[in-house]
């Protein structure tokens, strides 16, 4: 894949620059859960969370973001005058968008994300311990397969959620990782190639699939009637579909599930027993230990928490996020487990 929209983007100077924070929480509609740690040089993590389709421009930001992806892959697409690269949120890739570069993003939700807002000084830091002779600049990349840097970026997101009073002293040490990383392998000391494009089910076949799962949702799907849509053996379905997807189905089928009970939590007042059982749960218990799992937290605290959200957004005269759901997001319906 290509590393960036453009080889000369637009740049504003600093004193043009959209705040990276205030940006964010404008055009997503879920906006990012920030860490509570004081990190060297401004740094900001958030914890891993889940926010809806995104179509929107981005101006040039004061901070370099990094990004990672954990759920559900999804299209995504950034466009910069006349270029543009397309590709897949898949786990183990990762979006980096450097400080200062604008463009527009088209990317289908919901997914499930974690960032890190880097400031520059921080980067160049780094560049001076590596004994770089040089000013470092980034290189844009959408969805670029970098396993090293998303793992980095998996345990940034998951101490962005701890209490623990010796936690700062490791995300410092996380955190100057991740930037040794990307001056290695996304920037003009040193830039990692895009690996040969992965073998596995075209998009169509992943959309028939789809589609079938969603058509299908009152009864049990097994592997081998999936396999049967797009004429692959059991094992060759399996491979492919993990190959285009980055996830199994299995995996693939559990993260729409818990991105249905999120949206039920959210935006219904159904009892937590009937949302078990429209995402496919026997029992309440079940469903309460996956998604405790996927969300971090139970039900009934993520029910009390997108309330007191809501609540505030109305407070502030802002649209609830859910009253302008894409065709597609009405679509991610759950289905049944494989058998």
């Amino acid at each position: 894949m290509a590393a960036s929209p453009s080889e000369t983007a637009n740049v504003p100077s600093a004193g043009e620059r959209a705040s990276t924070r205030a940006e964010m929480e404008h055009i997503l509609d879920t906006p990012p859960v920030l860490a509570d740690q004081d990190l060297r040089g401004g740094t900001r993590l958030t914890r891993p969370w889940t926010h809806g389709a995104l179509h929107a421009a981005l101006p040039g930001l004061d901070t370099h973001v990094v990004m990672t992806y954990y759920g559900t892959a999804q299209q995504a697409t950034w466009r910069q005058g006349s270029k543009r690269v397309e590709s897949r949120t898949r786990r183990g890739s990762i979006t980096l968008i450097p400080e200062g570069e604008d463009g527009r993003w088209d990317v289908e939700g919901p997914i499930q994300v974690s960032h890190v807002y880097l400031p520059d000084w921080r980067l160049q830091s780094a560049a001076e311990a590596m004994a770089v002779p040089h000013r470092v600049e980034l290189i844009g990349r959408n969805c670029f397969d970098d396993p090293t840097s998303a793992q980095i970026m998996a345990i940034l997101g998951k101490e962005a959620a701890s209490s623990d009073a010796g936690a700062s002293l490791f995300v410092e040490q996380a955190v100057d990782l991740l930037c040794t990383q990307l001056i290695r392998a996304h920037s003009s000391f040193g830039a990692a190639q895009a690996v040969a494009p992965r073998r596995g089910l075209a998009d169509w076949q992943v959309r028939r699939i789809n589609d079938y799962m969603i058509a299908h949702l009152d009864h049990a799907i097994s592997l081998d009637e999936l396999a049967g849509i797009v004429e692959l053996s059991r094992f060759h379905f399996a491979t492919s579909f993990r190959l285009a997807t980055g996830m199994t189905p299995h995996e693939w089928l559990t993260s729409l599930r818990m991105n249905r009970a999120r949206e039920l939590l959210a935006h219904t007042g159904l009892p937590i027993i009937a949302i078990a059982l429209e995402v496919g749960f026997e029992t309440p218990s079940a469903f309460s230990a996956s998604f405790r799992k996927s969300a971090k937290m139970t039900p009934s605290a993520y029910r009390r928490e997108t309330s007191t959200r809501g609540s505030r957004r109305a407070a502030h005269g802002e649209n609830e996020p859910w009253a302008a759901r894409s065709e597609h997001e009405e679509q991610m319906i759950q289905v049944p487990m494989l058998e």
